[in-house]
């Protein structure tokens, strides 16, 4: 109904199943909306699907989680024959402290230093570059 005469790029569908999940999950709905012949262009959001409290009661995603998520949506698509059409992350460049690990190790006790959203946590700008080499190489692969 909403993609009737079956256009390609209409419909985007995003995924945020949890990098638990995503490898198990994902492929028989690729199969499925790939069987019903809907050109949709497929959509990671690796944020939500990994988001937790911390024990210090911060709301937080480690960095870990969200490329697994990744990698796992990236594997899926590889398994069924599909693309992997995009990926939605949440951050920004600035040096807080409102996601889990990285390169600088970020942990549960550094979260209050430079925690600033007031929504969701974000990548800083050493997770953003860790995650866009880890998707660089996703697609080269």
């Amino acid at each position: 109904m909403l993609n009737p005469d079956r256009i390609p790029g209409r419909l985007t569908l995003v995924t945020r199943m949890g990098a638990a999940d995503v490898e198990r999950a994902l492929p028989p709905l690729l199969a499925a909306v790939r069987e019903a012949g809907h050109p949709v262009v497929w959509a990671c959001d690796p944020m939500h699907g990994n988001t937790f409290t911390s024990t210090g009661g911060r709301k937080t995603r480690h960095l870990d989680d969200v490329l697994a998520e990744i990698a796992g949506f990236f594997a899926a698509h590889r398994s069924e024959g599909t693309w992997p059409g995009g990926v939605h992350v949440e951050l920004t460049g600035d040096d807080v402290t409102e996601c889990l690990g990285g390169a600088e190790e970020i942990l549960d006790s550094h979260l209050d230093q430079r925690y600033e959203t007031m929504c969701d946590p974000r990548l800083n700008a050493r997770q953003s570059l860790d995650l866009a080499f880890r998707v660089a190489e996703l697609l080269r692969g």
